[in-house]
């Protein structure tokens, strides 16, 4: 296939960083880049999104090396790809379709793939209209099993439906998806009456998340070195090295210019990272612009309620293969970042001290006496409270530390908390 990228602003590197970027996409939906093409203009061509004259050269470079496929590095308007395509004579689809082909391949459980199967179709719905010439063409992209990047998912059948199927198909979807969110809810809400703290990992698409998540809890999460690999929220639990548990989620990559309809349609994942008590912010040291990746973070971040008032953590991760002067320029500024490598065990202790240092601590000072008849509360204090003394006596156990707000108010119920007082 060959890529073809617009650039109205910024410089041409920039331009070519997207570009590169966009064929790291589409060798992950497992298709072979054999060129590309990049131009600048003040807008794209509102007819053919190059303008006749690039046109009829891409034309002519799919013809000298044989590409089947043409994928724009933007969203391109239903008359403008059909448009290329009469010029052309190959497929053409765009940035947006070939996320959602990646999404398609990747969603594993039933919410993910609902969420990705709606967001096809809001996609597809206003193209409907001179897809089924392209979709009768050889399927591009040279995709193991002949489907094609472009066609996975909703599928040429659903194509050929009218927009009154199509929309009754994405109103079932979105109940289900409804229905799926408050069993989901139910769980979040279990996790939350634990009073466990939340961390969430949050970082571009391939940036190491999955690996750390592993090396921290032992979770077996899969690791691979392909755009979007993890799509669907995994939840471990963890312990800091004085005993206090916590839970940490993984979540969906992020990559420059995502889909509206899929950051609409994973905002399940996004809402578990405005609900964390620490953001953990995985940045790849060995990437050749890793500030952009930060800055492409935090624009998703901003439009996720909740947020904006969470510490973050930035943890440099890939340290073993990325460049050290880079490194060091990195380090120099973030200074309270953390590095890792998740290969050779590099800063994992510093980032486990550093993660218990930032999570919230029990507050409220104790000096109690519980009655042995309820050795399930000196369980939770040892589970979500600090305790800096604990003796056996007559009458029950005498336990001196600290605990949230949720275990004084069950402590309070019982009379215990005569002399106890929230540290300042």
């Amino acid at each position: 296939m060959v890529l073809v990228g617009v650039v109205t602003d910024g410089s041409m590197e920039a331009g070519e960083d997207s570009l590169r970027e966009l064929a790291a996409l589409a060798e992950t939906a497992g298709s072979t880049v054999l060129d590309g093409v990049l131009q600048r203009r003040a807008l794209p061509d509102a007819a053919t999104y190059l303008g006749s004259g690039k046109a009829q050269e891409l034309a002519e470079l799919v013809a000298a090396v044989g590409a089947d496929t043409v994928i724009a590095d933007s969203e391109l308007a239903p008359s403008q790809r059909r448009a290329l395509e009469d010029i052309i004579k190959v497929k053409v689809i765009d940035r947006t379709a070939l996320i959602l082909d990646i999404f398609a391949q990747h969603a594993k459980s039933r919410e993910g793939k609902a969420q990705v199967e709606l967001a096809q179709l809001e996609y597809l719905l206003p193209r409907l209209r001179g897809w089924g010439d392209s979709m009768s063409r050889q399927a591009g992209g040279r995709v193991a099993g002949g489907a094609g990047i472009g066609s996975r998912g909703p599928g040429e059948t659903k194509i050929e439906l009218d927009r009154r199927h199509i929309r009754n198909r994405m109103a079932l979807l979105r109940k289900a998806i409804r229905e799926m969110k408050t069993s989901r809810d139910v769980r979040k809400g279990q996790r939350r009456a634990r009073k466990a703290p939340s961390v969430v990992v949050v970082g571009y698409t391939n940036a190491g998340k999955s690996s750390l998540l592993n090396v921290l809890t032992g979770a077996g999460v899969l690791v691979e070195n392909a755009l979007f690999a993890t799509l669907d929220p995994t939840v471990r639990q963890a312990h800091t090295d004085d005993g206090r548990e916590y839970t940490i989620t993984d979540t969906v990559g992020f990559v420059r210019n995502l889909p509206t309809q899929l950051v609409e349609a994973f905002r399940s994942t996004l809402e578990e990272a405005g609900e964390a008590d620490l953001l953990v912010h995985v940045v790849d040291a060995s990437h050749h612009d890793p500030l952009g990746q930060i800055d492409s973070v935090h624009t998703v971040l901003a439009d996720v309620p909740g947020t904006e008032s969470i510490p973050e953590l930035i943890v440099f991760s890939k340290a073993d293969i990325a460049d050290p002067v880079d490194l060091a320029a990195l380090v120099s500024r973030f200074p309270n970042a953390v590095t890792v490598s998740a290969v050779t065990g590099e800063g994992i202790d510093e980032l486990r001290e550093t993660i218990a240092e930032l999570l919230p601590r029990p507050h409220i000072d104790v000096d109690i006496m519980v009655p042995y008849t309820h050795g399930a509360l000196v369980s939770k204090i040892h589970e979500f409270g600090d305790i800096d003394s604990e003796t056996y006596e007559e009458s029950g156990t005498r336990i001196r530390g600290r605990v949230t707000e949720e275990l004084a108010g069950a402590l309070a119920e019982l009379g215990l908390m005569g002399g106890s007082s929230p540290r300042a």
